[in-house]
């Protein structure tokens, strides 16, 4: 193990500061500063306040990874953050830390895919991906089919939502029935009491003329909106744990019935899920019953590394690392859009001892002895 690429990876694409340091497939740190609760009472991540809760979280998270792992920032063999997509000022934060840290410490610099990133985590907990790998990234921000022959350069888009992700779905539902924010967590909690069965929501894109592996989950939000609506307006309960039930199996079913047909059609006979939808208990089960079904392996991080973390990026750039990719160049900045075709940001070759126009002045203002530490 002692050979194998010590890596620090940072995190801030939305609203949780996350710090990880792996060496090798070993993770050794897992440190999260979240912002959730102060996004709470807007019923959503706003941008500015997840940017200045990233900026105040930053440092303290990476030095209490450091801590936890037991190693020195002088130990890493390199320094992997986010670079997109994502907010883009929440991404900033996280780009110029890492560029300052690595900078100073005279270290690589990978900026990462926060998509890839979702995929090579997974390699934490179960080992190296097969080659290839079909995954199911869903979260509030995105819902997506992806082919992955080489998690650190090839990553082929099979498909992706056309308007609302599930996640966001989840959020919407949980507000219509006053449940608070974040919505995953609760709707699954609700659900398991309900009936799935109760009410016969519709499953978008499902039809025979209907994009094979595209989600959509508009018309789904729209659908559960208007039957609260209707009873509220008729006097009548709402029945929030049949609602929960009902909602939470429509989403999961297309998601599965999705991802196992591109397994199928495209000869792969590994599924890996991730994102934070991917710790809802529903989706596990029953992603779990259709692949034993159709012969396919079925691969799950542990809930907490499915949701926005370091670890995620540190497992992605230590295999920067260990398969010799390209580190990036010191005028890496953030891209909100940043495509999953694009598994890293390579640069042209650099010294870190060297300076760069674009990050020198800025480097000096941060204490050497506390990076060092």
């Amino acid at each position: 193990m002692a050979d194998e690429p010590l890596v620090l990876g940072i995190e801030t694409s939305c609203d949780e500061t996350g710090v990880g340091i792996v060496r090798g497939s070993t993770l050794l740190a897992d440190a999260v500063a979240s912002s959730v609760d102060e996004h709470a009472r807007f019923g959503g991540v706003v941008p500015e306040v997840a940017s200045r809760a990233h900026l105040e979280a930053v440092v303290p998270t990476i030095e209490r990874a450091l801590k936890d792992a037991g190693v020195s920032a002088r130990d890493l063999d390199g320094i992997a953050v986010t670079a997109g997509p994502g907010l883009a000022g929440a991404l900033l934060v996280g780009v110029s830390a890492a560029k300052a840290y690595a900078y100073a410490l005279g270290k690589p610099l990978y900026g990462v895919n926060h998509l890839a990133s979702h995929i090579c985590v997974d390699q934490l907990e179960h080992g190296a991906l097969p080659e290839p790998t079909m995954a199911l990234l869903v979260s509030g921000g995105h819902s997506s089919l992806l082919l992955s022959t080489d998690i650190t350069s090839d990553v082929r888009p099979m498909g992706a939502t056309i308007d609302d992700a599930a996640g966001e779905a989840f959020d919407k539902i949980a507000r219509v029935l006053d449940l608070g924010f974040p919505g995953g967590p609760v709707i699954d909690r609700y659900a398991r009491e309900g009936d799935p069965e109760a009410i016969a929501f519709p499953r978008g894109l499902t039809g025979p003329r209907d994009p094979a592996y595209d989600f959509s989950f508009s018309g789904l939000k729209t659908a559960v909106a208007r039957w609260i609506e209707a009873r509220r307006a008729a006097g009548e309960d709402v029945p929030v744990r049949d609602v929960a039930a009902s909602f939470q199996e429509a989403v999961v079913d297309v998601l599965t019935r999705k991802a196992v047909r591109a397994c199928k059609d495209q000869g792969v006979d590994h599924l890996m899920i991730g994102g934070g939808v991917a710790a809802n208990s529903r989706l596990r089960v029953l992603a779990q019953e259709r692949c034993e079904a159709a012969g396919i392996r079925l691969r799950v991080p542990r809930p907490k590394l499915c949701t926005d973390n370091g670890a995620m990026v540190a497992a992605l750039g230590a295999e920067m690392v260990a398969r010799n990719r390209a580190a990036s160049s010191w005028d890496l900045s953030a891209d909100s859009s940043l495509p999953v075709t694009d598994p890293h940001v390579p640069g042209a070759p650099h010294s870190p001892t060297h300076s760069h126009p674009h990050t020198h002045d800025h480097v000096h203002e941060i204490s050497k002895e506390n990076l060092y530490s």
